[in-house]
């Protein structure tokens, strides 16, 4: 009589199953950790993409605006020293801040004025702002511009002077210092010395440039000029 042994058949098939799942779980693992760092790069780069954006449209627009007309100091006796034909000895570009724009810094350091007429042109003629305080008519704003050695005369007086110099003053002030805010008017000037002077019919161009920004350019075809006070619109 045989005696037959069964042997106990062994299975690998849990074996096979729990390394298929730690294999799995690696995987998912794996795969999330990749997710996270191409989802963090993409929100990092949009993210740069806006402050580029945003960056792009503060330079590319202007934080001022032209506030009012403009006006000239016109001369047609010869008693201001412009006997041949009526020339403008001055002009006024008022400005302020646009609604919702950064306040601009107006100093001589960050700021020049271009300026270009029909037969000249200059890159920069900008001397500086008056932070005196404000000042209601150009007349005393000319005086002061003296004072502060901007201009080398009075414009009106019939001794122009030396050379075309442009500078800034207040008509509207918030704060003493040189910087344009909101709810301020300031007042771009433009003193001629005699031979720059533009007369009837010459257009004329001023452009502010601020450091950071996009520039404020103005400009204004000259009218008939037969007043002290001409309109330029």
């Amino acid at each position: 009589m045989k005696l037959q042994l069964k042997g106990t058949r062994h299975s690998h098939r849990g074996v096979i199953g729990v390394e298929s799942a730690i294999v799995m779980i690696a995987f998912v693992i794996v795969a999330a950790a990749l997710a996270f760092v191409v989802l963090n790069m993409g929100f990092t780069t949009s993210q740069k993409a806006k402050t580029t954006i945003i960056a792009g449209l503060e330079e590319s627009s202007s934080s001022m605006q032209v506030a009012g007309k403009v006006i000239g100091v016109g001369c047609t006796t010869a008693a201001g020293g412009c006997a041949s034909s009526p020339v403008l000895n001055a002009t006024a570009f008022p400005i302020k801040i646009t609604s919702g724009g950064d306040e601009v810094d107006l100093g001589a350091s960050t700021t020049a004025v271009k300026y270009i007429s029909n037969s000249i042109q200059y890159d920069d003629i900008y001397s500086g702002p008056i932070t005196g305080g404000e000042y209601r008519s150009l007349s005393l704003a000319l005086t002061e511009a003296i004072n502060s050695g901007y201009i080398a005369s009075h414009p009106t007086t019939g001794n122009s002077p030396n050379a075309t110099s442009a500078f800034i003053y207040w008509s509207v002030q918030q704060s003493a210092n040189q910087v344009l805010d909101q709810g301020e008017h300031a007042v771009l000037t433009i003193a001629y010395k005699a031979a720059d002077r533009p007369a009837s019919l010459d257009a004329i161009r001023a452009e502010i440039i601020p450091a950071t920004g996009a520039s404020l350019s103005v400009e204004r075809q000259v009218p008939t000029i037969t007043t002290s006070v001409v309109d330029l619109g």
